[in-house]
């Protein structure tokens, strides 16, 4: 008998609780009061249960019908999230979105692109990855990723449309008890490659042979930006760094700027969106991507 409970008696269960009548459930559901009844009386068979006290004028839960409710809630939530899924897929809507951005982005801009995509796309589950170099690339060449967003990798596959998104104005620190901190003026080349330079690794084999800013021989490489900004707090070595994650280690002198020789007095960094050519993004990418360059 459980076999045969189905989704309308479920629907006529809620809809009768919710309305506080069988004939508002019938309104609601636009079917006659002696139909809602037969739904319901049927449904107690088949449940062995009974789920409504009818003594009093108006029809009562009982503390099975309560505890039974709660499923029959979830039950009916599940399949109008079932549909609306399948609907939006049907219409070319992206069931999820996996994005790759480069740690360098701001955070705050990924948080408020993906806000509204919650808002405007509720069905379609956001998958992020934050990458640097070479790893915000492969993903979407091996496409397990369908958007990536770069800046510290600076050449675009072949394979992949790019559309600029916004310049992050970067700075090179150091700690203030770093030696380089007690030099005046621009720092020469021939000064600079005598000191430790910390600098982000790739975790790809992408840029293997390449490096981009590196101006001394004395490397430690990272794989982690935190890990980087750390290192600089420590003193540990000097840096290029993104100003919105050093503002206010320079506001509470944690940090310190430093110029070198050959390097822009502001330089910033390009950041991209990219994608395959030959699977561009659905409405959800194009609207993240959107919101990403608002």
């Amino acid at each position: 008998m459980l076999d045969g409970v189905t989704l309308d008696q479920l629907r006529t269960f809620v809809a009768a609780v919710d309305e506080g009548s069988f004939s508002a459930a019938g309104r609601k559901l636009r079917r006659a009061q002696s139909v809602v009844s037969q739904t319901l009386a049927n449904l107690e068979v088949q449940l062995g249960v009974k789920l409504f006290d009818r003594s009093a004028r108006y029809p009562e839960l009982t503390e099975q019908g309560r505890s039974l409710l709660i499923d029959a809630r979830v039950i009916a939530n599940s399949i109008d999230g079932f549909k609306a899924r399948a609907r939006a897929m049907r219409e070319g809507l992206e069931p999820e979105l996996a994005v790759a951005i480069d740690v360098m982005y701001p955070m705050d801009a990924v948080t408020k692109a993906a806000s509204h995509s919650r808002k405007k796309y509720p069905h379609t589950s956001l998958r992020l990855y934050v990458e640097a170099l070479g790893g915000v690339i492969k993903p979407v060449l091996d496409r397990s990723c369908s958007i990536g967003v770069i800046g510290s990798l600076p050449l675009v596959p072949d394979e992949l449309h790019a559309e600029p998104l916004l310049d992050i104005p970067f700075v090179t620190v150091v700690s203030p008890d770093y030696p380089l901190a007690a030099l005046r003026g621009t720092i020469p080349k021939s000064v600079i490659e005598k000191y430790v330079q910390l600098v982000l690794t790739d975790r790809t084999a992408l840029t293997e042979g390449r490096d981009y800013s590196v101006m001394s021989p004395l490397t430690w490489r990272l794989a982690d930006l935190g890990a980087k900004l750390a290192f600089l707090r420590a003193g540990l070595g000097w840096g290029h760094m993104p100003l919105h994650m050093v503002n206010a280690d320079l506001d509470a002198r944690l940090l310190v700027k430093i110029r070198v020789e050959d390097v822009a007095r502001n330089p910033v960094m390009t950041m991209k969106a990219v994608f395959r050519k030959d699977s561009p993004p659905g409405p959800a990418g194009r609207a993240f991507i959107a919101q990403l360059k608002a």
